[in-house]
């Protein structure tokens, strides 16, 4: 920002900072770590079925987890998922964990260092 003889100032040379775009944020139920949206798989209920929800477009409550097996498992053991979900009794995540498996394969199989 100059400063004119006049006292006026010369608004072409004031830049303001560019608003950087947000970036969804959500918390895995198996670790309970924030990441960002596009970084966890989100998982919903499809009748009596637990499915994962790759565009995350499915009515319905919806849970979200790491591509981790890890974060999974964890989530089955403290019983997060159903909770999460507000479902009674334990789920089959089968369908879910064969996704991770395919994701992280095609991740780790194209040279990505992120799945």
């Amino acid at each position: 920002m100059t400063d004119s003889p006049r006292g006026e100032v010369d608004y072409e040379t004031v830049t303001r900072p560019k608003a950087s775009a947000a970036v969804p944020t959500r918390t895995c139920v198996g670790c309970r770590r924030k990441g960002a949206r596009s970084e966890l798989l989100r998982v919903a209920m499809v009748g009596d079925e637990l499915v994962p929800d790759l565009p995350a477009r499915l009515p319905g409550r919806g849970a979200w987890v790491h591509l981790e097996q890890d974060c999974l498992a964890l989530a089955v053991r403290r019983r997060a998922l159903p909770r999460a979900l507000r479902v009674s009794g334990p789920l089959d995540v089968t369908a879910v964990e064969e996704q991770i498996e395919v994701l992280t394969t095609v991740h780790l199989g194209s040279g990505s260092k992120k799945p």
